[in-house]
């Protein structure tokens, strides 16, 4: 069947800005038009498609059609591009993936290609564990997650690994660690991790010192700047990405690792469709080769 633009149109902006009202200001017509276009669309394919909560989401039926919508745009714009023989212009591509990620491997990986084939990211950071999901909803094109297993109808390849060490300052192992990492000091120390998703901190110190989250106090500083300022500065200790430490070597309060013969080690795999446009595929090929190249195997 043919889907009317205006209706999809009026669909990707009601879930992509969560609101009817936020809709109607990006396509310049009233909130009623919006949820005309949107009911119509419901009926024309006969499920909802919209949770008309705050903010609204999309319903299963809603996440398969916001998938199509996002990879057929990409899919159109690359045949335009050949058939008009054409220099692509910009295209906007959304992408999941972690605050570590974001501010380790990821734009020394991409940078060249984002110059080169005109990529307008569209970057959504979520915890690791979590970014498989947008993929699923449609929010996403592609992500990096810690799930191995591919969703049916998509890829997924090993990135490599992401090495942790436990941190903290000088000074910080001095007030409330000087015996150590033992597993009574660690219920008053405080944790420093970036929100509540955030489980490698727990996880290590339940496996390590069989202490369950909600037994120490823990601060949540999201945003990997924001995080490793936290532990430089003292406010609390937090697994730090390896890649991160040699900027941080020296100082009045170096840090120190808490457990050197404990590192923590996280396995990231991109996920994509099978189906997709050429320069998403290029993309794809692309930050999996750097990736490789940059992370330990």
């Amino acid at each position: 069947m043919d889907l009317d633009p205006k209706q999809t149109d009026a669909f990707q902006a009601v879930v992509e800005l969560g609101s009817f009202d936020r809709a109607a200001a990006r396509l310049s017509v009233t909130p009623s038009a919006v949820s005309q276009r949107v009911r119509a669309l419901e009926t024309a394919l006969g499920a909802a498609l919209v949770l008309r909560t705050r903010p609204c989401r999309p319903t299963q039926m809603g996440q398969r059609l916001l998938q199509y919508l996002r990879r057929a745009l990409l899919l159109k714009t690359d045949l335009q591009a050949d058939l008009l023989n054409l220099e692509t212009g910009p295209t906007t591509v959304a992408l999941a993936l972690n605050s570590d990620s974001l501010g380790t491997w990821f734009f020394p990986a991409l940078a060249s290609l984002l110059v080169k084939d005109q990529f307008i990211l569209d970057l959504i950071v979520e915890d690791q564990d979590h970014t498989y999901e947008l993929l699923k909803t449609g929010m996403a094109a592609g992500c990096v997650s810690t799930v191995a297993q591919p969703m049916r109808g998509c890829t997924a390849e090993v990135l490599g690994t992401m090495r942790y060490r436990l941190m903290a300052s000088t000074s910080f192992r001095q007030r409330w660690l000087a015996g150590g990492l033992t597993r009574e000091a660690a219920r008053q120390a405080p944790v420093v991790a970036y929100t509540r998703k955030d489980t490698l901190q727990s996880s290590f110190l339940l496996d390590y010192l069989g202490l369950p989250e909600g037994a120490y106090p823990c601060h949540y500083v999201p945003g990997i700047e924001a995080h490793f300022a936290a532990v430089r500065y003292g406010v609390g200790y937090a697994m730090i990405p390896e890649w991160l430490l040699p900027s941080a070597a020296g100082g009045d309060d170096p840090l120190v690792d808490l457990a050197p013969r404990h590192p923590t080690d996280v396995a990231l795999y991109w996920h994509t469709w099978k189906v997709q446009s050429p320069r998403m595929e290029g993309m794809s090929r692309h930050i999996v080769e750097a990736a490789r190249r940059i992370l330990r195997p």
